[in-house]
């Protein structure tokens, strides 16, 4: 299926309603192909909430707080002797 920016704008509940039934929508701008609608992927969400780096460092107990962290960020900042 193909629309229009101004369709996309206008009758975005109907294209969401073909993406909703597997349908490929192409949005065209100024008479070229601009994006694609496709239905989303749900195996690609749950791959993304199971990214192994993901809490990288939750098992290290030497970092601080992230409000320790933060206090450390909002600190003044010193660069030596300056003359």
């Amino acid at each position: 299926m193909e629309a229009t920016t101004i369709d996309l704008r206008l009758h975005t509940k109907s294209l969401m309603a073909a993406v909703s039934r597997g349908e490929e929508v192409i949005i065209s701008y100024r008479g070229k192909r601009r994006a694609k609608l496709v239905p989303l992927d749900d195996t690609a969400s749950e791959r993304a909430s199971v990214n192994p780096l993901f809490g990288l460092w939750a098992s290290d107990k030497e970092q601080p707080s992230v409000e320790e962290q933060v206090r450390q960020l909002c600190q003044p900042r010193s660069f030596g002797d300056v003359d």
